[in-house]
Formats: structure tokens, sequence, C-alpha cells
């Protein structure tokens, strides 16, 4: 089992090796710009509930409903264009020319259409994560033997009964990947987007923090957003034992 991996052994290992080579870094440094390792751990224990809990609930919430939107969205069109060539052949030049656009660069526009709320912060998440996903879902439908696909229709199966008994269960890895992909992409562009019009989430704490020169608090903010990278990673590995049984 894959869960077997995460033992609390092997956290402790990890954080210690980090902890330490930061250690090393603030005595080589030597600047209020780099606090000490246990003053953050300390901070956080202290004031979490009180200041840094809400911010922690906002991104989370925005980089699951992101990711809900490019999943339900991206797996549907994945298929269909790895799946029907004519469809394909359709929708590939659009995603192909839409695909290399910096999606930071539409900021103004979706702040101008969806406003300063959360809406933008999904839409951004969304726009970011779904081309990948697309690519990476069409590109793994395509991989598919065709002979597979010959047997069922020799037995007189309809395209939904394929995709649902074949190619489902065969891009289940794929989807898992690109979700993990996924992730790192959709916390980098909300810390971005939680700069502007919001009073709460962790990309808003942790420049917050910044600008009023409170170094423990923004590397607080840092850590605990690795950490909120750390628990989705885990939660995607533990939807592959329950999807994937076959691979403990």
């Amino acid at each position: 089992m894959r869960l077997k991996e995460y033992k609390i052994v092997n956290f402790i290992i990890a954080f210690i090796i980090i902890f330490g080579l930061w250690q090393i870094a603030v005595m080589i440094i030597n600047k209020p710009l780099f606090p000490q390792p246990y003053a953050i751990i300390i901070n956080i224990v202290r004031t979490f509930h009180k200041d840094i809990a809400i911010h922690v609930v906002y991104s989370l919430i925005r980089i699951i409903v992101g990711l809900l939107f490019t999943l339900s969205i991206g797996i549907p069109v994945g298929i269909l264009m790895g799946y029907f060539k004519k469809v394909d052949s359709i929708l590939s030049p659009i995603i192909y020319f839409n695909y290399p656009i910096p999606k930071i660069a539409l900021l103004p526009i979706v702040m101008l259409i969806f406003g300063l709320g959360d809406s933008t912060k999904v839409v951004m998440i969304f726009l970011i994560t779904f081309f990948p996903v697309v690519v990476n879902i069409k590109d793994e439908v395509k991989n598919i033997p065709e002979d597979v696909f010959y047997t069922m229709y020799s037995l007189g199966a309809t395209h939904f009964q394929i995709i649902k008994e074949i190619v489902l269960p065969g891009i289940i890895k794929a989807i898992l990947t690109s979700l993990r992909i996924s992730i790192g992409t959709a916390i980098s562009v909300l810390f971005f987007t939680e700069n502007f019009g919001t009073e709460y989430g962790m990309g808003y704490f942790i420049m917050d923090s910044w600008m009023r020169i409170n170094y423990i608090q923004m590397y607080s903010g840092i850590l605990i957003l690795s950490l909120i990278g750390l628990f989705l990673f885990i939660l995607i590995d533990v939807l592959e034992e329950i999807l994937c049984p076959w691979r403990k």
C-alpha cells in the first residue's frame, strides 16, 4: 500500500532535514529576514487558531473548487478528444492555440468579468489547470490499444459503454497524475490572485506579513501553504488506493 510510505518517522526525518538546513542557513546569513525555525513553529502553534486558520480555510476551499471545475470539464473534453478523431481535429487547434497563453495575463479581464471575490480566484485556478489536464487525458486515451475497442465493437457495445468500461478505468492513473500536477500549479496561482480584492487567504496573509515586516508570520504562512500542498498530495494517494486497488 502506498500509504505505508507515509510513516510518522519518515515525516519526522524529512522535517528534521529541512529545518536543519534552515538552521544552518540562519547561522550563515544571520539577518532578521531569516528567523529561527523553532520560532516559526512556536508562532504557528500559538497563532494558528486565532490568526491563520481562517486563511487556510479560504485558500483550501478555493483550490478544491477550482480543481473540481477543472476535472468535471477537463476529463470529459480530454476523453472526447482522445476517443473521437473528429472531435480531436476540431478542438485540438483551439486547445493548442490557448495553451501557451500565460493565464496570469488574463487576470485583469477575469477580474472585470467576475469581480474581486472568490469567483476570480476559482476561475484563474480553472484556467491555468484546465489545458494541461485536457492534453494529458487526451494523450492517455489515445495510448489505449485500438484492439481493445475492436473487441467491444464486435460485441455490439456502444460508445458510452466503451468509455465507461474501458476508457475510464484505463485513464484513472493519468487523472490522478494530472491532479497532482494541478495542485502545485493551483497553489502558485492562488498565492498571486489572493493579493487582489481579498482579506482572507494564505497569499494575502503572507504578503500582508511581509509588508508589516513580520517575517515570522510570513514564514509561518509559507510553511502552512506547503503543508496544504502536502495534505492534498496525501489525499490523492488515498484516492489512488481506493480507485486503483490492484496497485496495492
